[in-house]
């Protein structure tokens, strides 16, 4: 079994063309009375998990693949190590964080990724041109590529290659990890998250319970990074979905620290989707760069020097994923695994989606019983547990 990811060639990857855009439609009337039935059920507070949502409001991606798109503009990622200090670094770090979740929410309706089953993978790749990566309040001139003629990411030596691949490793509770890395950057994440939902009436929260550590070789750093909960709100009518909580990141190497405040929309008046953040350098308890704006707009920082930079989130190049073929794909790949649920969600039909679905889950639970039966607990491929996180097997430091 273990084998098996030796076979993962990155010369089969192609440039994804899946849009995953999602109808902006709101819920349907025969929709609604089977939300309404299933709310009936509910109590506030309880726990979701355990619950079986209907296929209606399926995203057609599995939540690994949404982790996978948090690397949408991997250009930002790769710049946090070509921060000249330990503060350019740790601002850059915001920078790409703040950027990074708009892309990972397509299309304003809220809507629910799969929930992967234990043993399920995502691989992908990102090939980023050299001149878009740049070290940290250089001009903006470098944006432009030099050789108009020449394609993005065609020249493999103009570009560097960002890799990553997750895997869900517990089914209860339900935790995917993913790890990312970049060998010529000398850089690389791993995070474990546990996603946990819990009915609020007419929204559902889903809190990611977790961490995830970003490495950089180069200069010795660790950065440990905590996510957002996420709401789906007004679910009878148009769901949407808002980002709520207080994240930290934190370098205890270099006493910086930072943290963000996704706030949620309050109940009368206020805007929606805004975001705060404050850069500190813990030693000296001085404020180095803050931010504000919205996760999905426009986002404002300003520095110590009282310089100022507004980034807006919609206008930043998104460079495509490239992922292999699902003909090339094993069993339990996440394209591949679901492709039935997601073909049966593209044609509208909804019956056969959730005929696949409850197929998947059905399989899923024989092996748990059968796990049970010969006391054999699950072993994930690619990540091990360590304390209270995982880890991938083969991580950059190790190497």
């Amino acid at each position: 079994q273990h084998s098996a990811s030796e076979l993962i060639l990155v010369e089969d990857e192609m440039t994804d063309t899946e849009d995953n855009e999602e109808e902006d439609l709101g819920v349907m009337d025969d929709q609604r009375s089977v939300i309404l039935h299933l709310i009936s059920q509910l109590k506030l507070g309880m726990d979701l998990t355990r619950v079986v949502l209907p296929t209606f409001i399926l995203e057609k991606r599995s939540l690994l693949e949404m982790y996978a798109n948090f690397m949408a503009h991997p250009d930002l990622f790769l710049s946090i190590a070509a921060g000249a200090t330990p503060e350019d670094r740790i601002i850059c770090f915001v920078e790409y964080y703040l950027t990074a979740f708009h892309e990972g929410r397509k299309g304003a309706v809220a809507k629910k990724p799969y929930n992967p089953i234990i043993g399920e993978t995502f691989h992908c790749s990102w090939d980023v041109p050299k001149d878009k990566v740049k070290a940290f309040r250089t001009n903006g001139a470098s944006m432009v590529s030099k050789d108009p003629t020449k394609e993005f990411g065609q020249d493999q030596s103009t570009c560097y290659k960002l890799r990553f691949v997750a895997e869900q490793v517990s089914h209860h509770p339900p935790v995917s990890c993913f790890y990312c890395e970049c060998k010529e950057k000398k850089m690389c994440v791993n995070a474990h998250v546990w996603t946990k939902s819990k009915f609020m009436g007419m929204s559902i929260g889903v809190s990611m319970v977790g961490e995830g550590v970003l490495y950089l070789m180069e200069h010795e750093e660790e950065y440990v990074f905590t996510l957002p909960s996420a709401y789906a709100r007004s679910i009878l009518t148009i769901p949407w979905v808002e980002l709520g909580g207080k994240v930290n990141i934190n370098c205890a190497r270099t006493g910086y620290s930072a943290t963000v405040t996704f706030h949620t929309k309050p109940f009368y008046g206020g805007k929606v989707h805004r975001v705060t953040a404050e850069v500190k350098h813990n030693p000296t308890n001085t404020i180095v760069c803050k931010a504000q704006g919205e996760w999905n707009g426009t986002l404002e920082f300003t520095y110590s020097n009282g310089e100022t930079k507004v980034i807006d989130t919609n206008k930043l190049p998104v460079i495509r994923k490239k992922i292999r073929p699902i003909a090339k794909q094993g069993p339990l790949e996440s394209r591949r695994l679901w492709q039935h649920v997601t073909n049966s969600l593209k044609e509208g039909n909804i019956d056969a989606a959730t005929e696949h679905k409850h197929r998947l889950e059905e399989r899923q639970r024989a092996e748990e019983r059968q796990r049970l039966a010969l006391t054999t607990p699950w072993k994930p491929k690619y990540f091990a547990k360590e304390g209270d996180g995982w880890l991938y097997l083969n991580p950059l430091w190790k190497t």
